[in-house]
């Protein structure tokens, strides 16, 4: 006789949730005293099981990337750096505009800083009025 598959309880279902936002899938399995394998195949054959994954794993990087952002805004340069990396596509040749003085003995040079807020503002004014999508994400205020 087959071996009948093995079930999350409601209760269980919802610990998914809360776990994926800080474990691994792998760790998450640990945690229920089951193999990697079992619980990839729980999520495959239960839709509720792998929402509740996705969405633990999504307000935990919402909450990360809403604290980022804010300390980039802030003036936080290495989280400037970090943010326009990943998300807006810059990359390290740094951007320097030269201006020649008659002369045309000196350089003069915008600073780095200048120019990562002026980035950071422009993507900040292409979302407003767009709500924030991460509100009562686990970290952030409200929750």
């Amino acid at each position: 006789m087959a071996r009948q598959p093995m079930q999350f309880s409601d209760v269980q279902k919802a610990e998914v949730e809360t776990l994926a936002a800080v474990l691994s899938s792998e760790q998450i399995a640990d945690y229920f005293g089951i193999g990697r394998r079992t619980f990839y195949d729980m999520m495959a054959r239960d839709e509720e099981i792998a929402a509740r994954y996705k969405r633990g794993k999504a307000k935990a990087i919402g909450a990360i990337a809403q604290g980022l952002i804010t300390k980039a805004r802030s003036g936080d340069t290495a989280c400037m750096i970090f943010y326009l990396k990943t998300q807006g596509g810059w990359r390290e040749t740094a951007v320097v505009e030269h201006a020649t003085v008659p002369d045309d003995s000196t350089v003069a040079q915008r600073p780095v800083r200048q120019i990562l807020l002026e980035r950071l503002n422009a993507l900040a004014l292409r979302q407003q009025g767009v709500p924030d999508l991460i509100e009562g994400v686990v970290g952030t205020s409200g929750s």
